[in-house]
């Protein structure tokens, strides 16, 4: 697929997730096995200490991992997350959260992904958290 297809069908198929609009996310780049998602720390994802919640950093990291694996597989093919695991490396400390997900290596059944999250606060990042994990190809509905 040429890259503004596979940008389109990213978006298309993010802008169906409730999930990413209850949070304020966005994706912000899309690249054939590399995509970044953006999210703003709002109150209402916040823990006890008012650092964002591991679920926001958890949330888009898998998201943003997900849509690495689809953005290389065939049209009739969605995708759905079999495992991932999370290393919570920093609190989220930021006004914004970017997930930039990749494609480690890509496969008919399975694609193992990775994402890294980074806490931004005035243009300075910090990377707070490391993913791993599984992608599933399953048939588009």
């Amino acid at each position: 697929m040429m890259d503004d297809q596979i940008e389109r069908r990213v978006l298309e198929s993010f802008a169906k997730q409730t999930m990413m609009q209850t949070l304020g996310a966005e994706i912000i780049e899309v690249q054939s096995g590399r995509v970044k998602v953006g999210a703003p720390v709002l109150p209402g994802a916040m823990q006890q200490q008012g650092f964002g919640h591991a679920g926001l950093t958890f949330s888009i990291g898998d998201s943003a991992a997900g849509y690495a694996a689809l953005s290389m597989l065939p049209p009739e093919v969605d995708v759905v997350t079999s495992e991932i695991k999370i290393n919570l490396l920093a609190p989220a400390r930021g006004d914004r959260l970017i997930a930039t997900g990749r494609v480690v290596k890509p496969g008919r059944r399975l694609c193992v992904v990775t994402a890294e999250v980074h806490a931004e606060t005035d243009g300075e990042a910090k990377l707070i958290a490391i993913l791993q994990g599984t992608i599933v190809p399953v048939p588009a509905s």
